[in-house]
């Protein structure tokens, strides 16, 4: 009897499971036009656009490329099992780098036209420092001893909140452990984030963006991270030694943000003017009425 009663419990509880998420994963599937990019995230971060520096990264090139794109905020993770992604046409692209390198080609974009096969070299090792150690010591530092600050990140309550900052801090244990940072020392750790962010300060210098007087794709990735260092990891040594000591990318990350995120205020959680853009079309004005996309606007309740 009490096997049975178990049974259809654990039977209705995957029905629950599957209709909730056919009801919110797939059935709730935004279709967009054609050609229109689909860019999956978890959704909005408190004082920046994104609680993780790869969907701004993904999003500010988007825009720096005046590619049309809307927002899907539930949390729908590409084949990989990583966000963000992103769907072009049914196409799936995951992996923030890739989809760049399959937007460049499908729309003939060159945002590093400005640069010379060198500054392209440059570049390269500044992104990979960025996203492939900076990342790491960022990771190690909100999800050491004190997880208070990135409970003030992260946009749950309660137990999710509780169950997503726990599975965050075993993976994220496993995956610098195997990376080889997470071997060191927290004094080493901190000693690697600190030269990496001296680097990117030194070279930038009075430079307005890091490659030169115009932005180009690698600034995407350097603004995503160090805006996450900036807005959403408060009291920690990478904001403090941010603040103090590196006035310059704090100026950088400030210009930035007002040429690519003029509605700032709309698209952080704790913006004066905050909405959800989930499913809003995203469209520079001068394509607004190609491939009916103002329809599309209108349609949604956006336009």
């Amino acid at each position: 009897m009490f096997f049975t009663i178990a049974v259809v419990c654990v039977i209705l509880a995957l029905a629950t499971f599957g209709f909730y998420y056919y009801k919110y994963r797939i059935a709730n599937k935004i279709q967009a036009p054609k050609d229109v990019v689909v860019l999956y995230q978890v959704g909005r971060g408190p004082r920046a656009p994104s609680f993780s520096p790869f969907p701004m990264k993904l999003e500010t090139f988007l825009r720096m490329a005046k590619i049309p794109y809307i927002n899907d905020h539930a949390a729908r993770f590409s084949s990989k099992g990583k966000t963000p992604w992103i769907e072009v046409n049914g196409q799936a692209i995951p992996d923030s780098q890739f989809a760049i390198e399959f937007i460049k080609k499908k729309f003939g974009v060159d945002s590093n036209i400005n640069l010379s096969e060198d500054d392209k070299a440059v570049a390269r090792a500044f992104l990979k420092l960025t996203e492939e150690n900076l990342y790491w010591t960022m990771c190690i530092e909100m999800f050491g001893d004190n997880l208070e600050p990135v409970k003030t990140v992260i946009p749950y309550r309660g137990f999710k909140l509780w169950l997503t900052v726990t599975l965050l801090r075993r993976a994220l244990a496993k995956q610098t452990w195997g990376h080889g940072i997470g071997r060191h020392s927290k004094d080493e750790v901190w000693d690697v984030a600190m030269q990496d962010m001296n680097a990117l300060s030194s070279f930038l210098g009075s430079k307005k963006f890091l490659m030169g007087d115009e932005p180009s794709e690698v600034d995407c990735a350097v603004f995503g991270m160090i805006a996450q260092i900036y807005w959403h990891m408060p009291g920690s040594r990478h904001q403090v030694y941010l603040k103090e000591n590196l006035s310059n990318l704090v100026d950088y990350i400030n210009r930035m943000k007002e040429r690519f995120w003029p509605d700032w205020e709309n698209v952080t959680l704790e913006g004066t003017g905050y909405r959800s853009d989930h499913g809003e079309l995203h469209v520079p004005e001068q394509m607004k009425k190609l491939n009916g996309l103002s329809d599309f606007s209108r349609e949604n309740g956006k336009g």
